[in-house]
């Protein structure tokens, strides 16, 4: 029996920190390297340090897993949550909450179904942001001057598309190379697609009507980077029309969604993307001819309607019969009309010529020269009486001037005081005693000096009454008396 004093122990003591050291290399050395499937749970995106936390389940047991930010940038599948995945990595233990973790360094689903959940949880995502909408979608070129090319420059499908489209309508076609499988492919697509769209519409390179994103058949995984969401993102945002021909007619990918058009095959985006030119010029033609034969027949009826027009018109004897009467009968009527209009402006001569006899003007004047001799006098006396007016006015105002001049004042017994400067000199104050000063009476202006100081004046001067005494009233008579 094992002896229960800690004293009579013959166990070695060690640190908690020890214990975890020693407990972190057991289970890193017996599990350096596993590979682990669950299904991710508690996936809230990569922590602001760039590391990401999240845990592997099934119906048993759960697992922590953490993936750093060198190996997080390099994952081909990215962790979403309630996917289910088979996760590479070392497990290790965290000594701060006695608790062990795997360090996840690769990432892959956990077969089709995996791929096919996640393809449709994103999906649903994106449409609920509207970026599959059918009302956002642009209307493809009808006749475009150049088609932008988006795939691998190795492949049929490059050789296909230019074929279809010297055969149909040749134009020029600007190809961007790109990967169109492995890690790096959705990138390179998304930069294209940026890339065409950054081109300016007067720049050396032109800039493409039109789109085609074009790859050929392939596994669900082959065409997995379609499915990317930055490429989605990109397609949707696209100012230039998009057609999308990836895989086979039975392939479905998240870029046909965003995209303006879908191709079943990179050939049909090619009729897609141009007209057939001996299409055009046929029913140009056909147009054509429907338009001569048209115009004939327009002529020929316009030419039957003015024949019809010109039956109904008149003949030029016919509109010029009435005229020519009318004329005539004009001219017969202007002679007399000429010698009765010659008579009356001689009786009128004759009449004037009368007036003007010299008998008569004599007469009119005389009469004209009694009219002014007594209309003399009149005029005469009325000129008096307006200059007699206008002299008492003037007389008047004058009289009023001088009475409110300082002219009038001095006839009044007043003088104007000034000192030797000229200066006015209106209050006693400003007397000095010997100052030399003026003074300036009605009829000369005498000079004199200053003695004494002044007096002052009373502040309040005796009122002058203006009133009248009012006379007694006469003694009434006694009416008694």
């Amino acid at each position: 029996m094992a002896p229960t004093d800690p004293a009579l122990s013959n166990a070695p003591e060690i640190s908690v920190s020890e214990l975890s050291q020693s407990l972190k290399r057991m289970v890193e050395d017996r599990f350096g390297y596993v590979r682990v499937r669950g299904e991710i749970s508690g996936y809230r995106g990569p922590h602001s340090s760039g590391h990401a936390y999240f845990a592997l389940k099934d119906e048993g047991a759960k697992i922590d897993a953490v993936v750093w930010r060198g190996t997080f940038g390099k994952l081909k599948f990215k962790p979403e949550e309630g996917i289910e995945v088979i996760a590479t990595g070392r497990l290790t233990t965290y000594p701060g909450k006695s608790a062990y973790q795997i360090v996840v360094e690769a990432l892959e689903p956990a077969g089709v179904g995996a791929l096919l959940a996640q393809l449709e949880e994103r999906r649903r995502r994106l449409a609920a942001e509207g970026l599959f909408d059918e009302g956002r979608k642009r209307p493809i070129p009808f006749l475009p001057e150049t088609v932008g090319v988006i795939t691998s420059p190795t492949g049929a499908v490059i050789r296909d598309i230019l074929h279809r489209l010297s055969d149909r309508f040749p134009r020029r076609v600007l190809v961007w190379p790109v990967r169109v499988q492995g890690e790096t492919a959705a990138a390179e697509v998304t930069a294209a697609i940026e890339g065409f769209n950054a081109l300016s519409l007067e720049g050396a390179i032109p800039r493409p009507d039109v789109l085609i994103v074009a790859r050929g058949g392939g596994s669900l995984e082959d065409l997995w980077g379609f499915n990317d969401e930055a490429l989605v993102r990109a397609a949707a945002a696209s100012a230039i029309p998009l057609i999308s021909a990836v895989g086979h007619e039975t392939d479905t990918t998240l870029i046909d969604f965003a995209s303006d058009r879908r191709a079943p095959t990179p050939t049909a985006a090619a009729e897609m993307a141009v007209p057939v030119r001996a299409d055009l010029i046929g029913a140009v033609e056909d147009r054509g001819g429907r338009l001569r034969a048209t115009m004939a027949r327009s002529f020929e009826n316009r030419r039957a309607e003015l024949r019809s027009a010109a039956r109904a018109l008149p003949s030029l004897e016919a509109l010029l019969q009435a005229p020519r009467q009318r004329l005539d009968h004009a001219g017969a009527r202007l002679a007399p009309a000429l010698g009765a209009n010659a008579s009356r402006h001689h009786a009128r001569f004759a009449a004037a010529a009368a007036r003007l006899s010299p008998v008569a003007l004599s007469r009119r004047v005389t009469s004209e020269r009694d009219k002014i001799a007594g209309l003399a006098p009149r005029m005469s006396r009325a000129f008096a009486g307006l200059m007699e007016r206008r002299s008492e006015r003037l007389a008047t105002a004058w009289k009023l001037i001088h009475n409110l001049s300082h002219v009038g004042v001095l006839d009044r017994g007043y003088a104007l005081v000034t000192r030797s400067d000229g200066a006015l000199i209106s209050r006693a104050a400003a007397v000095a005693h010997g100052q030399a000063l003026s003074l300036t009476f009605a009829d000369a202006t005498v000079a004199a000096t200053a003695t004494g100081t002044a007096a002052p004046a009373s502040e309040t001067p005796p009122a002058r009454s203006r009133a009248k005494p009012r006379a007694a009233p006469p003694p009434q008579d006694d009416l008694f008396g």
